[in-house]
């Protein structure tokens, strides 16, 4: 494909996603993503009993000194649930990575629904998601995710993500391994841990292998995703209008999509 229509800013953007599965870039709009985290551990702390925190990322970081692993789905419940009644919140979590979407994407695109939001305690082995690929289990290959930390992540406090390169030789082995963990552990050095500060955003390609691992780390990992794709490319289990919804459809599209034929057809 020619990259003659694309910016030099676009094409360098693209071959970097095309040759490492990925792209962290700096949020677009910082005071909207300060105002998510603070939504979020104001409704963290209202479930816990707790005063509003005076440093939401402090607060954040420190959780598990408040919660424990069995209590911990339903803050994470009460968490997303008062984001995702906020109605300024997809739109802001859009915002934040609008122009890489639109770079590695495409300008008509579909959002998921809702938001998803993890947490994950310092050494809780109940939260954990392993290695896997997000088309083995019916989600369509044009789908990219954005995956936004709350708090600094790194190491087992982050994610891991094999390469697009490392992808090619592992993925087609799988029915080798009697499990997941199997292929995590043949497989793990070609497996990289983001290093992720708060202030950037990391869009990734979700048919290359990821997951997580038990968080070694001193504190709680908290990180948003959600998936977009093209609203006009093939969907696979997730379907628009159940799990998608259309958010940039432009006039052009919106004019074919209605259009009729003198007898009362579709072209």
């Amino acid at each position: 494909m020619s990259s003659d229509f694309l910016t030099a800013e676009e094409h360098d953007l693209a071959q970097h996603f095309l040759v490492q599965g990925r792209v962290v870039l700096p949020v677009e709009d910082r005071e909207g993503l300060d105002r998510l985290r603070s939504h979020i551990a104001l409704a963290a702390a209202a479930h816990l009993g707790l005063p509003a925190p005076s440093e939401a990322g402090v607060f954040l970081d420190s959780v598990h000194n408040h919660v424990d692993p069995a209590r911990l789905n339903d803050l994470r419940l009460a968490a997303i649930d008062a984001v995702n009644a906020a109605p300024w919140s997809r739109p802001l979590y859009f915002r934040l990575a609008r122009s890489a979407l639109y770079a590695l994407v495409g300008s008509e695109l579909a959002m998921q629904r809702r938001l998803n939001l993890s947490i994950q305690l310092p050494g809780d082995a109940s939260s954990l998601l392993p290695l896997h690929s997000d088309v083995w289990s019916g989600d369509s290959p044009y789908e990219v995710v954005v995956w936004l930390p709350l708090v600094d992540c790194r190491a087992t406090k982050s994610m891991f993500i094999a390469s697009p390169e490392a992808n090619i030789r592992w993925a087609p082995r799988l029915a080798e391994f009697r499990s997941t963990e199997e292929l995590f552990q043949a497989a793990r050095t070609d497996l990289s841990f983001l290093d992720i500060s708060y202030g950037q955003v990391l869009v990734f390609n979700q048919t290359l292998m990821h997951g997580n691992r038990v968080n070694a780390e001193a504190e709680t990992r908290w990180s948003m995703n959600c998936r977009f794709k093209g609203v006009f490319t093939p969907y696979a289990d997730k379907r628009i209008g159940e799990f998608f919804e259309p958010i940039t459809l432009r006039p052009a599209s919106r004019v074919g999509l209605e259009y009729r034929l003198p007898g009362g057809n579709p072209p």
